[in-house]
């Protein structure tokens, strides 16, 4: 009997809904050069990358779990997402192994949460890591239309 939990991949509709009505957290593990592009516009997101690019290639984050642990506990809910939904399996997959409880990985990643027009943010300037407020105007200059 294996004790590792398995993996629960929920899709985008379900991540904002728990997002905007549990006491989720968001884990956004690509790289920060990926999060300041654009991220789930969440009052609540961390940004821990699970992988590195560098000249030879992605490498993984040897200090991942531990800055995880160091911004979250092992009862924190935590919705895991990347930027198709790779990544986000492999993250998911290390938390549950240490011993993290609550946690859904985001099927599709970033990339299905734009499909679905679902609210973003987009970092500039030398704000770093900062989640906007969906009142602000950078947030809603880089909201999607209504169609």
């Amino acid at each position: 009997m294996s004790s590792e939990s398995p993996i629960i991949t929920i899709d985008v509709l379900k991540a904002n809904d728990l997002l905007h009505t549990s006491n989720y957290r968001y884990l956004d593990v690509r790289t920060e050069e990926e999060f300041k592009k654009g991220h789930v516009d969440f009052k609540d997101v961390l940004n821990i990358p699970n992988m590195f690019n560098t000249p030879e290639g992605r490498v993984k984050n040897p200090n991942f779990l531990e800055q995880v642990m160091q911004a979250c506990t092992k009862d924190d809910h935590l919705i895991v997402g990347c930027q198709s939904g790779v990544r986000s399996v492999y993250a998911t997959m290390d938390l549950l192994g240490v011993g993290f409880k609550h946690v859904y990985n985001m099927g599709g990643g970033y990339l299905a949460w734009v499909q679905n027009e679902l609210p973003v943010t987009v970092v500039t300037g030398d704000i770093k890591n900062e989640a906007l407020s969906p009142t602000s105007p950078l947030a809603m200059v880089n909201s999607p239309t209504t169609k």
